[in-house]
């Protein structure tokens, strides 16, 4: 069984410890053997497998999670971990947690659904990769991802069921702080919390409620919808700021805008998935960038099409 690495893993686990990169070739040599020694981590397809540090010198306890496919292996990420019991403990409960529900733990939901999970895990390991290596201020304003009952609780709130790779990207990250008011996607939005979007979307909703009251005495023509129940806010203009921003609709699975002063949809059609990977691709190969130019203010990641001009001086536009 062939076990791959990519580069970018390569590249961060050396940051953990000069000993990690040996630990993993270890490991490989192991999932080669036994590919199934793994735990399921909660993530669609993905299993965790856990290395003892005190075992490797200069090397932490580490959580590494692959992918197994019929003829090989990719390992998706690596971590340090507390400790390797309690890392243990860690995955087998969030394992349990997971409800059946589309999409969700191992073994559930369609295969296009698990295959949308696994991309977003990859293309938010990167996009938070290079946070952490670059923009740590923007890195350490993420929150943490919360449990698949906190989604579950979100669900019901909104009358919509989550598609699988938003409940994905909120078990890695469920919001962001941001710095100085700026957010670290394109046009320095953030991802909202999940009570930014449940109070966003309700609001929205209540506004329906009212326009749909008016539209009984309009001709159809100039009927207004103003929100759908199946439109899921996911990303704000910033982090406190929702005059406009992205909702992720779950009937099409595509991603859409909303704005207070009526902007248009815009250019692109994205997917969640299609989404992200863009932004990971501008932040790794920012001379391609197109949306976009990524650049930094001190440890901040600021992206150029809304710089604050107090900070035009010291932003340094990304090269390479």
């Amino acid at each position: 069984m062939n076990v791959e690495i990519s580069p970018h893993i390569r590249d961060t686990a050396v940051q953990f410890g000069v000993g990690v990169p040996y630990a993993l070739r270890v490991l490989a040599s192991q999932l080669s053997d036994d590919p199934d020694m793994g735990q399921p981590s909660g993530l669609p397809g993905v299993l965790t497998v856990l290395v003892d540090g005190d075992l490797f010198e200069d090397c932490p306890a580490l959580a590494v999670g692959y992918v197994r496919e019929p003829d090989r292996i990719e390992i998706r990420y690596v971590k340090p971990s507390l400790s390797a019991g309690l890392a243990a403990d860690t995955a087998q409960d969030r394992a349990q947690e997971l409800p059946a529900g589309p999409g969700t733990g191992t073994g559930t939901g369609t295969g296009t659904e698990a295959v949308a999970g696994r991309e977003v895990v990859d293309a938010w390991q990167r996009i938070t990769d290079w946070l952490q290596r670059n923009a740590a201020d923007s890195y350490a304003a993420l929150r943490d991802g919360v449990n698949a009952t906190a989604i579950t609780a979100l669900e019901l709130s909104l009358g919509v069921q989550v598609p699988a790779g938003l409940r994905v990207l909120w078990s890695l990250s469920a919001g962001d702080d941001g710095v100085q008011g700026a957010g670290c996607l394109p046009g320095n939005q953030a991802l909202m919390t999940l009570d930014a979007v449940a109070d966003f979307h309700r609001q929205q909703m209540e506004s329906q409620a009212h326009e749909d009251t008016l539209n009984t005495r309009r001709a159809e023509y100039d009927r207004i919808t103003v929100w759908k129940t199946a439109w899921i806010p996911v990303v704000s203009y910033g982090p406190g700021d929702r005059t406009s921003g992205l909702y992720l609709d779950a009937t099409s699975g595509y991603l859409g805008r909303w704005s207070r002063y009526n902007e248009g949809a815009g250019d692109e059609l994205d997917t969640l998935v299609t989404y992200l990977e863009d932004v990971a691709d501008m932040l790794e190969a920012p001379a391609l960038a197109t949306r976009d130019k990524p650049g930094l203010v001190g440890r901040a990641l600021v992206w150029g099409s809304r710089i604050d001009p107090t900070q035009q001086d010291r932003w340094q536009p990304l090269t390479g």
